[in-house]
C-alpha cells in the first residue's frame, strides 16, 4: 500500500500527522487513539472498580472483554513495542484460511532459506511433506519460524505475506502495529501495542480453526517416514510447565519472547459465561512473570473487575463496518445482543467460547457477541474520571500461580 494511501486511511480516522511516524513506547502523544482518547493516557486506567493488580512491571498491558469489546483497564494501550512471536497471530489470521487443512506440501530447501539466525524452530526437514495442519500446529505450539517461513512461500513469498499482514492489521485498524517480517522476530522497525495484540486475538478467536490451534497442549509432528515426535505448547499457563500451574478456563492464544521484544503475552479465559482478553508486554521480571501478571490480570477481570465500566473499546474491521468511535451505550445485561443503535441485530450471534475435548472448543449459546456490524464505541473524551495510579515500577513476585 502506498504512504498517500495510508495517510489518507489514517486522516479518516482522525489521526494527526504526529502519528504517522513510527514512535517509541514512551511518545504518547504520537499515538492513535483508536479505542478511545483514555488508551492514549499515561497511568492505569480503570472506571467504576478498585483492586486492579499493584505489583505489575509490565511497559503496557490490556484487558478486555472478548464479547463486549470493551477495555475493562488498561496502561500504556498503545505503546508500540517490540511484539515477538505475539505477531504470529496477526499472520494466522491473515493466512489460516487460504489453505484447506489437509492439503500437502513438500518442503524445499528454498523455503526454509530466508529464516532469521537464533529463530525458535519446530524442526521442518526439506524434502519431507506436512500437511497444512501440521505446519500450523509448528506455528502455534511451537512458535516455529521455519513453519511460518514455509506457509509464507505457499502463500508467494515473505515480502507478499508482509504486505497482506500489514494491510490486514489496517482493515483492523490496529495501527500501532508496523510488520517487517511474519514470524515477528527482531527486525529494526517491527512493532504493535497491547491494544492492537488485543485486537488480533479477538478477531482470530471467531474462527474454529484459530481456537483449536491456539488451544493444542500437544501434537505428534513428522520427523520422516512413519516416524513423528511429540511437541508441545509453550503458553506456560495452558500446559503448566515451568512450574507453574495451569490457568482454570484458559482457551490460548499466543505468547512470544525474543532477546529485544523480552516476553510478550495475549491469553484468553471464560469463567462463568464470561469470555476475557489480556494482554501483557514487556515485564521487568523473570521468564515467568509476563504469565503471572496476565494471570493477575485475568482474576481481577472475572472477579473486581466485573464491575468495571469501559475505559475504551476494541474497534471492529473496517471492512465489516468499524468507523470512527464515539461515544459508549450503558452497560448492558448478560445475554443482551442489542447493538450499539439499541436494536437486536440478526447478524449478531450470541455464542462463548468453552474449551472442549483435545485442544478444541465448543460453542456455547451464552453471553452476548456483537461483533458482526456492530458500531465501534469508545469513553466520550469529556470523561475525566480520576485514573488509578501507575505502579509499574514494584516488581512482581515470581514463583507463584497455583491451579484454581
Amino acid at each position: 500500500m502506498r504512504e498517500s494511501s495510508r495517510i489518507s486511511r489514517r486522516a479518516a480516522l482522525g489521526l494527526t500527522a504526529a502519528a504517522l511516524p513510527l514512535s517509541t513506547a514512551t511518545d504518547a502523544s504520537a499515538v492513535t487513539v483508536i479505542g478511545g482518547e483514555r488508551l492514549a493516557r499515561h497511568g492505569v486506567q480503570v472506571r467504576g472498580a478498585t483492586g486492579v493488580p499493584k505489583k505489575l512491571t509490565a511497559r503496557s498491558w490490556l484487558v478486555a472483554d472478548w464479547a463486549t469489546g470493551e477495555v475493562l483497564a488498561s496502561f500504556n494501550a498503545h505503546g508500540r513495542l517490540a511484539p515477538a512471536s505475539t505477531l504470529k497471530m496477526l499472520f494466522a489470521d491473515t493466512l489460516l484460511k487460504k489453505f484447506d487443512r489437509t492439503a500437502r506440501y513438500q518442503v524445499t530447501d528454498a523455503d526454509l532459506a530466508d529464516i532469521p539466525a537464533g529463530s525458535s524452530l519446530v524442526g521442518i526437514k526439506p524434502g519431507i511433506t506436512y500437511t497444512v495442519e501440521q505446519l500450523w500446529q509448528g506455528v502455534f505450539l511451537r512458535s516455529g519460524n521455519d513453519a511460518v517461513h514455509v506457509l509464507a512461500h505457499m502463500n508467494g513469498g515473505v515480502a507478499k505475506t508482509v504486505a497482506e499482514m500489514q494491510a490486514r492489521a489496517e482493515d483492523l485498524q490496529a495501527l500501532d502495529t508496523h510488520v517487517v517480517s511474519p514470524d515477528g522476530f527482531d527486525h529494526k522497525g517491527q512493532i504493535s501495542s497491547a491494544y492492537d495484540l488485543t485486537l488480533f486475538a479477538r478477531h482470530g478467536l471467531r474462527d474454529a480453526d484459530f481456537r483449536g490451534y491456539c488451544g493444542t497442549r500437544t501434537a505428534d509432528f513428522p520427523a520422516g517416514g512413519k516416524k513423528t515426535f511429540q511437541i508441545q505448547n509453550t503458553d506456560r499457563l495452558l500446559t503448566g510447565a515451568w512450574g507453574l500451574g495451569t490457568y482454570d478456563g484458559l482457551i490460548g492464544v499466543k505468547n512470544g519472547y525474543t532477546s529485544h521484544a523480552g516476553n510478550t503475552f495475549t491469553g484468553a479465559a471464560v469463567r462463568g459465561g464470561r469470555t476475557l482478553l489480556v494482554t501483557v508486554m514487556h515485564p521487568a521480571a523473570g521468564s515467568n512473570a509476563v504469565y503471572e501478571q496476565a494471570a493477575a490480570l485475568l482474576d481481577w477481570g472475572f472477579g473486581q473487575g466485573g464491575s468495571a465500566r469501559a475505559v475504551g473499546l476494541l474497534v471492529d474491521p473496517l471492512s465489516e463496518g468499524g468507523a470512527r468511535p464515539g461515544p459508549p451505550p450503558a452497560r448492558k445485561a448478560p445475554g443482551s445482543t442489542a447493538t450499539a443503535s439499541g436494536r437486536a441485530s440478526a447478524k449478531d450471534s450470541p455464542w462463548h467460547l468453552a474449551e472442549g475435548a483435545a485442544g478444541t472448543f465448543a460453542l456455547l449459546g451464552a453471553g452476548a457477541w456483537a461483533l458482526h456490524r456492530r458500531r465501534a464505541r469508545t469513553v466520550a473524551s469529556a470523561d475525566r474520571d480520576v485514573s488509578e495510579p501507575a505502579a509499574r515500577d514494584v516488581r512482581a513476585k515470581g514463583g507463584r500461580r497455583r491451579k484454581r
